[in-house]
């Protein structure tokens, strides 16, 4: 699941090396994103989505989600955790909400009004934040049932909760990438994939841990 204003297309790199390794793997596109840019953003919208995503699987699936794809798998997995094999989350560290989030959407509005006819993305950031408006990523790990991979850049700013992430999940494990920012799989392709090939390997493992555990990749 990818982010704001962004589209399926930057799963390119990582849909290509599971197939290689006969994963199969299905990246789709947000409402209001890539294919379906006609449409608005609304976190029951991304909800279903995912669900059709799931439902299309043959097996309980892993549920990748960057930015605001993670705060959607997050949320779907919260609700629907027994369809799920666990969740890799990405660049969503932080709780979106309090008086910055409020700044920030009322700043997206007015830039919406200004540039609309323009053709401007920046409406899914206001229709994202208005979603997300008193959702708590914490709340919803602590009801999760399945194995959470935590993924961030280091210089990603959205990774400042990831420890109170980690304290709200026993089944929580966080890998921080050197070098890579917000789009740690577009920044670092080939350690994202070799996270996710992890993942996959030692999912069974991940699920009866008991310890969060930190790691760096290389």
């Amino acid at each position: 699941m990818h982010g704001t204003r962004t589209s399926s297309a930057i799963w390119s790199h990582q849909v290509a090396a599971m197939e290689r390794w006969g994963h199969e793997s299905v990246a789709v596109d947000l409402p209001g994103h890539g294919s379906r840019s006609s449409e608005r953003f609304t976190l029951q919208g991304a909800l279903e989505t995912i669900d059709r995503a799931v439902d299309g699987c043959a097996s309980p699936p892993v549920v990748v989600g960057l930015s605001l794809g993670g705060y959607t798998t997050l949320a779907y997995a919260a609700q629907h955790g027994h369809k799920v094999a666990g969740v890799v989350l990405s660049g969503c560290s932080t709780e979106i909400r309090g008086m910055p989030l409020g700044a920030y959407r009322a700043l997206s509005v007015r830039i919406v009004r200004m540039l609309r006819p323009t053709g401007s993305t920046w409406h899914v950031v206001a229709d994202m934040l208005a979603a997300l408006q008193g959702y708590s990523a914490v709340s919803d790990l602590r009801r999760l049932l399945v194995p959470v991979w935590l993924v961030n850049g280091r210089r990603d700013v959205l990774r400042f909760g990831e420890r109170r992430y980690l304290a709200a999940s026993p089944l929580a494990r966080l890998t921080v990438v050197p070098g890579a920012g917000h789009d740690v799989n577009s920044h670092a392709p080939e350690t994202f994939n070799r996270i996710l090939l992890g993942v996959l390997h030692d999912l069974g493992s991940v699920a009866r841990a008991v310890v969060p555990r930190l790691t760096h990749a290389a």
